[in-house]
């Protein structure tokens, strides 16, 4: 099921069981897709698809941020809640030992060894974790590797 089919026949479920939360998140997504798909020119494809939940994943995390920063607890809760209902169309994340694994397998395809070489690994390894893990993290762990 394509993801625009299951944001419709979710957004049917939120309107009958009157989930705010979740209409209000589905109600985003969906405007944020038609907003790439006007962009783009064309129907998105699922990497595209997932490029913009991914998107709107980070600005809930960012938000969260300066809301706890602000103490602003109301704000908080709710952003939570949204974060917690558009996980549910954010792909499976990697665990951190995948993740390592994924960055230590391709330096040694690469052959990247010193400081010089991150760029290089860094580019090697995103594409592989797209949208599975957490950019700073994978950061952090090609920085660790090559130290």
């Amino acid at each position: 099921m394509s993801l625009t089919n299951r944001l419709m026949t979710d957004l049917k479920a939120a309107m009958k069981s009157h989930d705010k939360t979740a209409l209000s998140v589905i109600r985003m997504l969906k405007s944020a897709l038609m907003n790439k798909k006007i962009e783009l020119g064309h129907e998105l494809n699922s990497e595209e698809e997932l490029q913009v939940v991914v998107s709107q994943m980070k600005q809930q995390k960012d938000s969260l941020a300066e809301f706890e920063k602000a103490q602003r607890e109301d704000l908080v809760e709710d952003t939570k809640a949204q974060m917690q209902v558009l996980s549910q169309y954010m792909p499976q994340q990697l665990s951190e030992a995948e993740v390592q694994e994924i960055v230590q397998q391709t330096a040694a395809k690469i052959g990247a060894t010193s400081k010089a070489d991150f760029g290089k690994l860094m580019q090697a390894v995103m594409p592989q974790v797209k949208g599975k893990a957490d950019g700073n993290k994978v950061n952090q762990m090609v920085k660790d590797l090559l130290q």
